[in-house]
């Protein structure tokens, strides 16, 4: 069709929701035994920065220049069932609690990630849920790995894939949208 007609179409379902309802449809069903969660750093684009309004627009200034950060939920299959967006300087651990809420139910028995979610309020959060926690503890930490369960933990390439497969496609890879809304749908 004419591009203008895709757009136009395009813009509807991100304004009217379809998109979100459809991710909801997709992933209805999910393998919830085990979630991992992970973030990735996506270049902005020069000309994705500036958009006329006064909301977050969820790209960032980091050491690489503007960025934005995709922070994703995988089941055990390893299906993407979740995304948050936020700026590319946003730490991983700041979107933790969020990403956790939204997709944790009462048949998760664990929740894996890296060494980037050590915190002992992500921990809490997960327990509080009645999930174990896979996390590794970061090197300057007093406490030990000796109850991780390192099997669990060897499966967080899950994750990675995940994001291997979704930055195959050119406009996920590198963010030329300008407002969060239209890279998020």
């Amino acid at each position: 069709g004419h591009w203008s007609s895709i757009y136009h179409q395009y813009r509807y379902w991100r304004k009217t929701g379809k998109w979100q309802k459809l991710m909801k449809i997709i992933t209805a069903n999910y393998d919830s035994e085990w979630l991992f969660i992970d973030g990735s750093v996506v270049k902005a684009h020069q000309h994705s920065t500036g958009a006329a309004s006064h909301l977050d627009e969820a790209i960032g200034k980091s050491v690489a220049g503007n960025s934005s950060k995709l922070h994703l939920v995988v089941d055990a299959c390893g299906n993407p069932i979740h995304v948050e967006l936020s700026g590319g300087q946003v730490h991983d651990s700041k979107m933790a609690k969020t990403l956790i809420d939204s997709t944790i139910n009462n048949q998760t028995k664990a929740v894996i990630a890296d060494r980037g979610y050590d915190s002992s309020d992500i921990r809490e959060c997960i327990f509080t849920h009645c999930a174990q926690s896979v996390i590794p503890v970061k090197s300057n930490s007093k406490s030990c790995n000796d109850t991780l369960d390192w099997y669990l933990y060897r499966c967080r390439h899950l994750v990675e894939n995940a994001f291997a497969r979704l930055k195959h496609f050119r406009g996920i890879a590198t963010r030329y949208d300008k407002l969060k809304d239209s890279y998020a749908a």
